[in-house]
């Protein structure tokens, strides 16, 4: 679509950075909100915790991707330089930021899973906006699709195959990430417990996560089923699997309690 959101000179603004500066800031502004007026968390501390949120991403989902293809990056430096700045697996910045989160919320001794409730509202809000940085920018895209709703990419910067129509799995992305957390912050009013809030994003995410990767066409994610079950496919039965088990361990013992 538009990769390049505007050029000075030699100086380019690129239209998924600058996404993921909106959503960062979006999510920084909500994390800091919501902590100090649900627990009393003073907006410095959030600003600590969204240093080590940004880095801990940025490591897991680097690695990750490196991952998919690790004879191609690992046997060649220039492979990894090359590719340093681009490519990321969500999955693995996930999967590094929680326990960074854990450690920096027990540190400073704030309530964990409510905590990483509203950590999950905030991964909601920054990811579905940076899912809309990856439509304009041509990756994560999909499969061949002459639907009526199919994207047609023709930028020659464009990460997507040109003039083919394909499935906007971005747009697929974003609007499970949106719809989400708009059920988070509904539920948020009523939660019956916490933690509830992160494990049903867990669950949702990653079962329609798993559905939109059928649709998805960019093969470098890699497989560990050759074009059966891709590698996100593969974590999103694992967190469904854990993440499930939790949810019903932890709302037993909440309805536990109620009746005590």
């Amino acid at each position: 679509m538009h990769p390049e959101l505007f050029s000075i000179g030699d100086f380019t603004i690129h239209t998924y950075g600058f996404m993921i500066m909106v959503g960062a800031s979006l999510a920084f502004f909500y994390m800091s909100y919501a902590a100090k007026k649900d627990l009393g968390i003073e907006r410095e501390k959030i600003q600590n915790l969204a240093v080590l949120v940004i880095i801990s991403a940025f490591v897991g989902g680097k690695l990750f991707f490196y991952l998919e293809n690790p004879s191609y990056y690992f046997d060649s430096f220039a492979n990894l330089k090359k590719n340093f700045r681009t490519g990321f697996v969500f999955y693995g910045s996930l999967l590094f930021v929680i326990p960074v989160a854990v450690w920096y919320f027990k540190k400073e001794k704030w309530p964990v899973w409510a905590m990483l409730d509203r950590l999950a509202i905030t991964a909601c809000i920054l990811h579905g906006i940076g899912r809309l940085g990856c439509f304009f920018a041509g990756c994560c895209y999909g499969i061949e699709s002459d639907l009526p709703w199919a994207v047609t990419f023709s930028n020659t910067t464009s990460q997507a195959p040109l003039h083919t129509g394909l499935h906007p799995t971005q747009l697929y992305s974003s609007t499970l990430i949106f719809s989400i957390l708009a059920l988070l912050l509904m539920l948020k009013r009523h939660n019956r417990f916490e933690g509830q809030l992160f494990f049903i994003y867990i669950i949702l995410y990653a079962a329609g996560r798993s559905l939109i990767e059928v649709f998805r066409g960019d093969e470098a994610r890699g497989f560990i089923v050759e074009d059966v079950l891709s590698h996100s496919q593969f974590i999103s039965i694992i967190v469904i699997s854990v993440a499930t088990l939790a949810y019903f361990k932890f709302k037993k013992g909440a309805d536990f309690k109620k009746q005590a």
